[in-house]
C-alpha cells in the first residue's frame, strides 16, 4: 500500500501512516531515487528524450514496468494474474483512507486493467496514451509503444542490466 501511496504523499505526511505502510512509501521514493540516479537509467532517458523530452523519465519507469510484467515468472513465484487480482483486492479494500489522488488513480488503474496491460507492448499502447491524456503539456506519450518497438531489445537489455542491481539496493535497504 505505501509504494502505492508514495507519489500522493508528499514531505513527512508519511509518518501519517502505519509503520509498514510509512516503510512502502519510505521504499518507492528510494526505488524512484535509485532508479533516478542509475548509469543505465540515464542512457535510457537520453535515447528518449528528443521524442518524450522532460517526460521521458515516466516513459523509462513505464518500459520498466512492461519488461517486468514480461517477465514476470522470471523474478516471482506468484503468478502475475494472482498477483494482480491480490493487489487490486489489496489497494480496494484500504482505499478509503487514501489520499484523492490515490483514489483517482486507483479507479483508472483498476478500470483500465493498467498492471495487465504492462505485460504487452499494445497494453502500454494504451495506458501510455491514457497518461498523455492527462498531462498539463504536450508529452508524447502517445507514442510509447511505437518508442518501445523501434529500440525494444536494447530498452530489455537496459532492464535486464538495471533490475538485479535494483533487486540488490532494496534487499540492502530491508535490512536497515
Amino acid at each position: 500500500m505505501g509504494n502505492f501511496l508514495a507519489d500522493s504523499v508528499k514531505g513527512k505526511k508519511y509518518l501519517e501512516y502505519a509503520p509498514e505502510v510509512q516503510k512502502g512509501i519510505l521504499m518507492h521514493r528510494f526505488i524512484d531515487h535509485f532508479t533516478d540516479t542509475h548509469p543505465v537509467t540515464a542512457t535510457m532517458k537520453q535515447r528518449l528524450r528528443p521524442r518524450f523530452h522532460h517526460y521521458a523519465p515516466v516513459v523509462v519507469d513505464v518500459f520498466f514496468d512492461h519488461f517486468l510484467a514480461k517477465n514476470w515468472a522470471y523474478y516471482s513465484q506468484i503468478p502475475l494474474d494472482q498477483f494482480i487480482r491480490e493487489t487490486y483486492f489489496r489497494l480496494e479494500t484500504e482505499s478509503s483512507a487514501f489520499p484523492e489522488k490515490s483514489k483517482q488513480i486507483l479507479k483508472y488503474m483498476r478500470m483500465h486493467d493498467w498492471l495487465t496491460a504492462y505485460s504487452s507492448i499494445e497494453g502500454i499502447g494504451i495506458v501510455m496514451t491514457q497518461m498523455s491524456r492527462r498531462t498539463s503539456f504536450a508529452s508524447g506519450m502517445e507514442q510509447g509503444a511505437e518508442a518501445l518497438r523501434e529500440h525494444y531489445d536494447e530498452h530489455e537489455m537496459d532492464f535486464r542490466r538495471f533490475f538485479p542491481e535494483l533487486q540488490n539496493a532494496c534487499l540492502q535497504f530491508n535490512t536497515r
